[in-house]
């Protein structure tokens, strides 16, 4: 009993948390601005986006990735039920693929620890670091949960860094 309670706190908190980082992005200016947005369909360790894609997809254009070999392609989000389960477990689009990475205006991008200057650790496999170089006019948001803030990233010149890292307040 005591560790269904400890899950269900830990499942509120991570929602209550997943709310105010998106809170917070969906305040940013660079957000506001965006037509073309491309976001995540969270794992569940990362902040929580299922919700906010369904509720900013009538407003925007929202753009999801698709794991492709070593590679991510982008496919528009239509709705829920064109998700079907890719790799990883993750739900994926399975609508038109979306090649005009020009036209993208914002990312908001998962890491497993960012540091203060914008430099992130992704999950070892490299699909953003051979995505975000295609797409260098975009704004950058890292999202994350205050603890995946640390002192220092590793990072090779080549890395993308973010323009910013949001998280909680």
């Amino acid at each position: 009993m005591a560790l269904l309670k400890t899950l269900h706190k830990s499942t509120t908190t991570h929602q209550s948390q997943s709310a105010e980082i998106l809170a917070a992005l969906e305040a940013h200016p660079a957000f506001r601005a965006a037509n073309i947005i491309l976001l995540y369909h969270s794992l569940p360790d990362e902040v929580d986006t299922h919700e906010f894609i369904r509720k900013w997809s009538t407003e925007k254009q929202i753009l999801l990735p698709v794991v492709a070999g070593n590679d991510l392609e982008l496919r528009a989000y239509t709705g829920p039920a064109d998700l079907a389960v890719g790799a990883y477990g993750i739900e994926e689009p399975t609508g038109a693929l979306f090649t005009d990475y020009a036209a993208i205006d914002f990312i908001a991008v998962p890491g497993v620890a960012f540091d203060r200057r914008g430099n992130r650790l992704g999950r070892g496999k490299g699909y953003y670091d051979r995505l975000l170089p295609r797409i260098p006019s975009a704004y950058k948001a890292g999202i994350c949960f205050p603890f995946q803030i640390v002192e220092e990233v590793p990072a090779e010149p080549f890395d993308i860094r973010m323009d910013e890292i949001i998280t909680q307040q």
